[in-house]
This record gives C-alpha cells, sequence and structure tokens, in this order.
C-alpha cells in the first residue's frame, strides 16, 4: 500500500509540474518547423540521430530580437531527448533507471559554481535537476564545437524546454563531450526526460522524435544564481517550481523584440523598493520575477512575470507608468542589457528598466 500510495503522489507531483505552453511560445515553435530550417547557423553540423548526417545546428535566428539560441534540424525537425545520467548519484531521488546507461559520468560541467553556491550540494544530480546538456566541446580532433558563452548565455542559466506539448524549465547543467560517434545534440538529465515524457523513460532509452525545442536565454538575468534556485532540492517537483517565475519572466520575451540580451534578475535580484514603493521582502521587490503577486513584496503585483506597481511604477513594461514613457515594451519593469534598452526615465538595473 506504502509504495502504491508513493506511486501516486509521485504521479500527482508530476502532472501540478507540468506547464501549458503559453501562446507566444507555441507561435515561435509553430513558426520554427514552418520555416524548415535555421537561416543564422551559429555552428552547424550536430547529430541529433545517428544517420541524420549532422543536419542540426545551433539557430541565432532570434538571438538579437529575443535574446535565445536554440536547436533546430532541417526539414522542419527539431531535435530528440536522449537521457543524461551525470552528476551525484545514489541521491533520494534514484529510482535506478540511470542503472541502465553506458556513459555515465560523476561530475557535471559546472560541478564547481554548484558546490560554490553553498548549499551543501556539490553537483547536480540528474535524478533531482532538470538540467539540459547544451555546447559542445570538440574535445574529439575535428568535431563541431560550440560554446554558448560566446553568444552571452552563462552556466546554470535557466532554459526552457518544449516538449510533448507541455512546458519544462531546466537550467544549462552540462556539455556534450566527445563519447559517441558524433558530435551530438539533444540531451536532457533524466528527471527533465522523465517530466517530459513518463518514468518509461531510462538510463539507455529516451524520446527518439525530433519535435523537442531547446531554448537558452542570453544574459546574466537568465541566471538563479545562488539564493534564486532550490539547489539542494531532492525531487524534480520542488526544483522545477524554485525556478518557474524566472522562467516565465524570460519566456516572456519571446514575442518582444525588447527581449534580448535582458530578462529578469531572479529571485536572488531585484531592486529594492524600486518605483519608489516600499519593500520589506528582499528578492521579491521591484523588478524581481514572479509567478503570482504572493512572490511580491508589500503593494506589488505580478505583472508580465516582474514584480511591479507601487508608487509611480509601470506594470511589466507596458507603458502604464505615472511617469511618460514613449517606447512601448521599454518602460519600467522591462528586461534590459543597457539603459540604452529602457524609455526615459528608466535606467538598466540588474537586468531590468527601473529607477
Amino acid at each position: 500500500m506504502a509504495v502504491l500510495k508513493a506511486a501516486i503522489l509521485a504521479s500527482l507531483a508530476s502532472a501540478a509540474a507540468a506547464k501549458s505552453v503559453p501562446a507566444n511560445l507555441q507561435n515561435l515553435y509553430n513558426s520554427i518547423i514552418d520555416q524548415g530550417s535555421c537561416n543564422d547557423k551559429l555552428a552547424s553540423g550536430f547529430y541529433s540521430e545517428d544517420n541524420d548526417g549532422g543536419s542540426t545546428s545551433y539557430c541565432g535566428d532570434h538571438l538579437n530580437d529575443y535574446g535565445i539560441v536554440y536547436l533546430q534540424g532541417t526539414g522542419g525537425k527539431l531535435t530528440n531527448m536522449d537521457v543524461d545520467c551525470d552528476g551525484i548519484q545514489g541521491g533520494p531521488a534514484d529510482d535506478g533507471r540511470c542503472g541502465d546507461s553506458s556513459d555515465t559520468q560523476d561530475t557535471t560541467a559546472f560541478a564547481d559554481t554548484v558546490a560554490s553556491y553553498g548549499t551543501g550540494q556539490q553537483d547536480l544530480d540528474a535524478n533531482a535537476h532538470p538540467y539540459v546538456v547544451f555546447g559542445n566541446d570538440g574535445s574529439k580532433p575535428g568535431w563541431k564545437t560550440f560554446d554558448p558563452q560566446s553568444v552571452g548565455i552563462e552556466p546554470l542559466s535557466v532554459m526552457a524546454v518544449v516538449c510533448n506539448n507541455q512546458l519544462i524549465y531546466g537550467v544549462w547543467g552540462d556539455t556534450n563531450g566527445d563519447d559517441g560517434d558524433f558530435p551530438v545534440v539533444g540531451e536532457a538529465s533524466i528527471a527533465l526526460a522523465t517530466a517530459c515524457f513518463g518514468d518509461s523513460i531510462n538510463g539507455d532509452s529516451g524520446h527518439d522524435q525530433d519535435d523537442v525545442l531547446y531554448i537558452a536565454f542570453t544574459g546574466s538575468g537568465a541566471v538563479p544564481g545562488a539564493r534564486g534556485a532550490q539547489w539542494n532540492a531532492q525531487d524534480y517537483t520542488d526544483f522545477e517550481n524554485s525556478i518557474s517565475a524566472l522562467g516565465d519572466s524570460l519566456v516572456a520575451r519571446i514575442g518582444n523584440s525588447s527581449g534580448g540580451g535582458g530578462g529578469s534578475t531572479g529571485g536572488s535580484g531585484g531592486s529594492s523598493g524600486g518605483g519608489g514603493s516600499t519593500c520589506s521582502w528582499e528578492g521579491h521587490c521591484a523588478g524581481a520575477s514572479c509567478g503570482s503577486n504572493d512572490d511580491c513584496s508589500d503593494d506589488l503585483t505580478c505583472s508580465n512575470g516582474i514584480c511591479s506597481g507601487g508608487n509611480g511604477s509601470s506594470s511589466g513594461g507596458s507603458g502604464g507608468s505615472s511617469s511618460s514613457c514613449s517606447w512601448e515594451g521599454h518602460c519600467f519593469g522591462a528586461p534590459c542589457s543597457s539603459d540604452d534598452d529602457c524609455s526615459d526615465p528608466w535606467e538598466c538595473v540588474k537586468g531590468t528598466c527601473g529607477n
């Protein structure tokens, strides 16, 4: 009975964590499929499948307008989802399915950074942390390489994954090495793969169809940092919930030409009392990312994934401030990478237009 109860609870947790794909992201997904192939190939010649001829590219078609990079094949294909089991082994979330993997490493690419956060977590756990394997290190002579940091994507930044008609948030947690016969792409931790496709996934059996969209976001505002995520979470649901508000604010970039390079500052950031309002809940002040009004301090409200409101602030960059804002989408609370991205009289503060 206890086993059955645990299985039911796990199923309910998985269902609760699933998110429907918002309209702007669904439109992007459809447009990528309809377009057929990438125009601005940041790097190409990668394999989603052994027999696809290296037809997958890191695509920068929306790097400058939305601040995103994604993987795209040809002929309307995206990429598949192979399963990664690297990192901490044998944790509470480990149910043995990674034991089928023939290629498991003890550490992930950014283990040192995870350990430096001081939460007691020494590395990512593939069974608990939904991470994406992104970038190719080209450690084999002649293999194709791509370093996401070369275009402004930072380690352990939040990524969005559209899979099985749902939206999952993860982090950029590992890179593709020299294992196998080809430079491969399209890989995620078993925690993320399970959230997408159920527990039939195991360490040696992933999702073969090339219909998964992996999106990375540029800018430091996409990085939750030490306090913006529950790095020591022992299960998928707790960790994914901790980055969902930041993920929502990043996805809000898509379809908004002000999004490039910006993003919000996550749960660890935000200005203290921006917009003239009192703020007693550090990390939840004006400019911080949010999923609901409950994530924002005092009289601030959650608008377009960003805490805003109070005395003289606008709602999520829509131009509704008491101060004049003539550049829609670049008003108070909008994501930014420099002061040039913000309408008068706002400045770019920690990735968000504010005071």
